[in-house]
């Protein structure tokens, strides 16, 4: 597979916007390994190969478990996530499908048992800005990998 056009390069200006934003989620409420586990589900939901290789990586490297990894995909049968991490995970769910009518009032309420308002409005703003990268590598088929040295993650041991 090959990439169709590097968007980074064709539109500078919007790419470091948003990559701006995401820098900005690193002072959120939200903890990275959060955000990771956002990250990787948005991917595996939205089919993105390469934000999908890019955050497992960058989940690894932060120490997250193998196993955990393993099981992000599984986490409602699985006994290795905290009920905030099932809370940001299901709201990750949810934002990024977008049901028909909306998301649930009894999920909002759910989530806001574990998470304050700032704290979802900050998680939202994560899946935002995952949906977005996983949408620009999909149509323009960013190869998996292909960034790794520039990014840091050949350190994952991933390879």
């Amino acid at each position: 597979m090959s990439q169709r056009l590097n968007y980074a390069q064709h539109s500078p200006e919007l790419f470091k916007k948003i990559s701006d934003l995401g820098m900005s989620l690193k002072d959120s409420t939200i903890e990275q390994k959060i955000r990771d586990l956002v990250n990787i589900r948005a991917s595996q939901i939205n089919g993105c190969a390469f934000c999908l290789d890019m955050h497992v990586k960058e989940a690894k490297i932060h120490g997250e478990s193998e196993l955990r990894l393993y099981h992000v995909a599984i986490w409602r049968e699985s006994n290795l996530f905290v009920p905030r991490e099932r809370a940001a995970l299901a709201w990750t769910e949810a934002v990024t499908k977008l049901p028909e009518g909306g998301i649930p009032d009894e999920l909002y309420e759910r989530v806001r048992g574990q998470l304050s308002e700032k704290e979802v409005s900050d998680l939202t703003f994560s899946i935002m800005v995952i949906n977005a990268w996983n949408r620009a590598s999909i149509a323009f088929k960013a190869v998996p990998g292909s960034a790794d040295k520039a990014y840091g993650l050949d350190k994952a041991g991933l390879n």
